[in-house]
């Protein structure tokens, strides 16, 4: 085993790693795809077209990086949803994945935000509303942001395949 072999073989599992992170914030996501395939690029073996499997990649990332916070950011502005009620989600959500395994990082965001809407809205049923726009907005922006990185790592495994079959001595 040779060590591009082993190159191609921990990028494609970080890259893995990477889209399921899309989905479990615990996990590192997009960021760590795009790091995966400059690794690819510079030691995978796979010379000039490891540099285009990268760049097309990197569109994917970027996109779905982008595309997830400004649908979520729109959504959540059109719901008048400060983020002072994002931020209290969020740190009820590192409490909950502690407090409660497996569920509880979305268990503790949904409670967190709709705790702060209450107390912003001083109304449980304009609270469960905002709550739950703000729920529908980040699951939108996760599924896109997830899309968008399949799209990367079918790029990067389309890549390597090429590779093996036209490439190499």
């Amino acid at each position: 085993m040779n060590a591009e072999l082993i190159v191609t073989i921990l990028c494609g599992l970080a890259i893995a790693v990477g889209v399921v992170g899309t989905i479990i914030p615990v996990l590192p996501g997009s960021i760590l795809i795009g790091a995966s395939l400059l690794v690819w690029a510079i030691w995978g073996g796979a010379g000039p077209m490891g540099w285009v499997i990268f760049a097309v990649g990197m569109v994917f990332v970027v996109a779905g990086m982008a595309a997830s916070a400004v649908l979520t950011g729109r959504k959540m502005k059109q719901h008048g949803i400060p983020n002072r009620s994002v931020l209290i989600g969020i740190v009820l959500g590192v409490v909950g994945m502690f407090v409660i395994p497996v569920v509880g990082l979305f268990v503790g965001f949904a409670l967190g935000l709709l705790l702060s809407e209450i107390q912003r809205t001083r109304n449980f049923k304009a609270a469960l509303r905002s709550s739950g726009a703000a729920l529908k907005a980040t699951g939108i922006g996760i599924l896109v942001e997830f899309g968008l990185a399949c799209a990367a790592a079918s790029t990067w495994i389309i890549g390597v395949w090429v590779e093996a079959v036209y490439g190499g001595p």
